[in-house]
């Protein structure tokens, strides 16, 4: 699967669209079925005990996935989560910013599903890994 769309199309998405994740999230690369975005962790991200927080790792999964599969059926905005399913599996270091490796298993005519692999920038160790299914709207 080749995508339509480049990392700077998805940022520039991100900016139009979603202006309030677009100053912490951003594409890193993009290639055939992943995607690599980073977070920038700021205090927000945080939780008591200096670690980030699950909601945090969960909107950069989700948001991660959101732009892979836009990157291959182009700007659709109603693409929505159907089911998103997350292991948190070690405490991310709390001042660094995170990476989320996304990977399309499956581009459908209705489903996409796929899988996100957060690490804390610096590490190979997996903080957190997803597991998403999108709905995409039918084209007219």
């Amino acid at each position: 699967m080749t995508p339509i769309l480049t990392a700077h199309d998805l940022n520039a998405f991100l900016e139009a669209e979603i202006h309030n994740l677009a100053a912490s999230i951003r594409v890193l690369e993009l290639q055939d079925d992943w995607l690599l975005a980073r977070m920038s962790v700021s205090g927000s991200h945080l939780r008591p005990g200096g670690t980030i927080s699950g909601p945090a790792l969960f909107t950069l999964a989700d948001v991660a996935m959101y732009l892979g599969i836009l990157a291959h059926i182009g700007i659709v905005p109603l693409a929505v989560t159907t089911s998103a399913s997350i292991d948190f599996m070690r405490k991310p270091a709390g001042g660094v910013d995170l990476l989320a490796r996304t990977r399309l298993l499956k581009l459908g005519k209705n489903l996409a599903v796929g899988d996100v692999v957060i690490s804390s920038k610096g590490s190979d160790l997996p903080v957190a890994r997803a597991s998403l299914t999108y709905a995409l709207p039918q084209k007219p």
